[in-house]
């Protein structure tokens, strides 16, 4: 079977909640959570928005749930007005951080080569990158899903990159907050395309071990036949995070 990856489920609550809505879910994850956490089921990761860090983590600092960043800016520190930086990320308690969303990608145009320096400033930061890849509808529709994410990866993905400090989130375009998701196989075979890419860019033991996440309309209905696919190692959640219910049964699917 090879190596037992653990199961990560990362909830992105995007440009979403205030103070009391943050404290009210946060608060509902950790009760949700005892059971996964004392079972040693699987690893929790929320990323609030930037407002909330602090507040966030004030909560969870003395449970098992770690707190991650939703973007990071590709310097750190200077005349960058109304920037983030990966040092500041860390100091209010992450411990990952999200580069390259499809949002990000399509709303402020960000390429390959900027999310590649992205990831590089966040590893340098002694934090964890969630590198997000994934195709458009059309892409899939014209057969090009499997040449798109290699062209991510490779542009993407520093070299430098390993299991310790590097996850690989595959969000397909055309399943993010519409509703449509990938079936379990077609997900699968997308996920055994990118461990086998990564493998030949950054050998064999680093593809084994490196998790590789699913986001795209998960949910509790789904989550459990996408999870028992062998190379989805977790879930990337956007909607179904902002429901503490959700978030924890999606959880509580991992095996």
């Amino acid at each position: 079977m090879g190596v037992k990856r653990r199961k990560l489920i990362v909830g992105n609550w995007k440009m979403n909640c205030l103070r009391d809505d943050a404290i009210n879910l946060v608060n509902n994850i950790i009760d949700g959570a005892k059971d996964i956490i004392k079972d040693n089921k699987c690893d929790l990761l929320v990323c609030p928005p930037y407002t909330l860090l602090h507040v966030v983590n004030d909560i969870i600092k003395d449970s098992k749930i770690m707190l991650g960043a939703q973007d990071s800016d590709i310097v750190n520190f200077g005349a960058h007005t109304g920037d983030i930086c990966a040092e500041m990320l860390k100091d209010a308690g992450c411990s990952h951080v999200i580069v390259g969303h499809s949002e990000r990608r399509t709303d402020h145009g960000e390429c390959s080569e900027f999310i590649c320096e992205k990831a590089k400033i966040v590893h340098s930061a002694g934090m964890k990158a969630i590198i997000c890849i994934g195709e458009s509808e059309k892409e899939r529709a014209d057969g090009m899903t499997m040449a798109v994410i290699s062209t991510q990866i490779d542009g993407s993905v520093p070299d430098s990159a390993d299991a310790e400090n590097t996850i690989i989130a595959y969000e397909p375009i055309w399943a993010i907050g519409t509703g449509k998701v990938a079936t379990a196989d077609d997900a699968e075979d997308v996920h055994d395309h990118i461990r086998s890419y990564i493998a030949s860019k950054l050998g064999h033991q680093t593809a084994t071990e490196m998790i590789i996440i699913y986001g795209g309309s998960m949910k509790p209905e789904n989550a459990g036949e996408l999870l028992s696919q062998d190379n989805i190692d977790g879930g990337l959640i956007g909607g179904a995070a902002l429901d503490g219910n959700n978030f924890i049964a999606i959880a509580k699917s991992a095996k």
